[in-house]
């Protein structure tokens, strides 16, 4: 069973022809899932921040420590400012 099979088409793709920021998320995790690490980032550059502030959410759901909103507010801007760099320069 191949997971690219089970895979939700990107509607910008799909209607207008051109990637949206979050296209190659799906595929760079069945990447990651295959242990193609490097393949991943290259597909979706925001991939590891974002699995870092998913991670680090769930922990503090059971773990609260001091500031942690505030390292969550940190680690989500820098998801963020990943997602437009790697978008901006897959444009170029």
């Amino acid at each position: 069973m191949a997971l690219e099979n089970y895979m939700i088409p990107c509607l910008s793709k799909t209607l207008f022809g051109f990637e949206c920021m979050g296209c190659g998320f799906q595929r760079s995790l069945v990447l990651i899932w295959r242990c193609q690490f490097i393949e991943a980032f290259y597909i979706y550059a925001a991939i590891y921040p974002l699995l870092i502030l998913l991670g680090f959410i769930i922990f503090t759901r059971f773990y609260k420590f001091k500031n942690y909103s505030k390292l969550i507010n940190w680690l989500s801007i820098i998801s963020i400012a990943t997602i437009i760099i790697s978008y901006t320069i897959k444009q170029l």
